[in-house]
């Protein structure tokens, strides 16, 4: 029989926008950076979400953090990303490298990091202006986090 994964048992009816501990799992811990409201229609576009993942993804690896990065991924859902962390970190140092990547990425101008057809396995499927406009919204609804705050609403 399959058991029902952690991120089953939340609420989604309830889970607003923010970012939170997902689970922690040995040293690791699952960030989830909940870019929009679930099961309201308005979902990532799947190209900036693809952009949005090569941008964020190498920026974080080549951030001073970069050791403890363990991976960056989206949600098949297009609500938002996984970001897993060694516990080396702290809350708000990921939320200080989660801040500081968004910005990054609403900010980036040039070419997509690992967008080349010989570096992506769907590389004509990007969107640098519809990333940085979902970024930039992300980047205010961080506004809000903190280490208090990551605990996912009742």
């Amino acid at each position: 029989m399959l058991r029902k994964i952690a991120s089953f048992t939340i609420n989604h009816d309830t889970l607003t926008p923010g970012m939170y501990v997902s689970r922690v799992d040995g040293d690791c811990i699952t960030y989830d950076l909940r870019c929009k409201w679930p099961n309201r229609g308005d979902y990532l576009p799947q190209a900036a979400l693809h952009t949005i993942e090569h941008l964020v993804a190498t920026f974080v690896r080549s951030s001073e953090r970069s050791d403890q990065v363990v991976y960056f991924g989206p949600m098949g859902c297009r609500t938002g990303f996984y970001l897993i962390m060694r516990d080396s970190v702290s809350h708000q140092q990921a939320i200080d490298l989660v801040k500081a990547a968004f910005a990054f990425a609403a900010d980036f101008t040039g070419d997509i990091p690992g967008a080349k057809q010989i570096e992506c396995g769907n590389y004509l499927e990007h969107d640098l202006p519809g990333a940085k406009a979902e970024a930039a919204a992300y980047v205010r609804v961080l506004a809000g986090c903190s280490a208090d705050t990551l605990t996912y609403p009742a």
